[in-house]
């Protein structure tokens, strides 16, 4: 199915219009304090006119052959448009932290970096992240370096998604 641009789009949401729809598809993920995993994940971007995009994902870990072993992570949030490409992020996640994300977005790509978290007592500790989402041969790719629990920014989840 071709992507269509809203009409009612604002301008401001130009550079991460692609985003716009549910995206699904599989992952892997990896940290010093857990053992590597696989995992399925669907994204939704919504618009209605104003210069934001709703964020919602939900994921869940699979094995070997593809399988739900158990839900996993969600998160939601405002992907806040600004002009010439510079985006805000407010994301809040089901393990008990929130996060404020600035970045930039222009030629299919969307790069971010924590400026602020902060925590649920019961959440565990992350203190930055960075995010790189591309448009790739028409699939959402990204990548997600954390620190957190301790250990330095690095690595984390990478997946590749197409558009449902």
């Amino acid at each position: 199915m071709p992507f269509q641009i809203p009409e009612n789009l604002h301008p401001d949401c130009g550079p991460v219009a692609w985003m716009l729809g549910t995206w699904q598809g599989n992952g892997r993920g990896d940290y010093p304090t857990i053992e590597p995993f696989q995992y399925g994940q669907e994204l939704v971007f919504q618009q209605d006119g104003r210069p934001f995009l709703h964020y919602f994902s939900r994921s869940w870990i699979i094995d070997e052959e593809g399988q739900t072993v158990r839900q996993a992570a969600q998160e939601t949030g405002f992907l806040r448009c600004r002009p010439e490409g510079q985006v805000e992020l407010v994301l809040t996640h089901n393990t008990g932290f929130v996060e404020i994300w600035y970045g930039a977005a222009e030629n299919g790509k969307l790069e971010l970096t924590t400026d602020a978290v902060a925590r649920t007592e019961s959440a565990k500790e992350v203190t930055a992240g960075h995010r790189l989402y591309g448009n790739v041969e028409g699939d959402l790719l990204y990548a997600y370096d954390m620190a957190a629990v301790g250990q330095p920014l690095q690595p984390h989840l990478w997946a590749r998604l197409q558009r449902a």
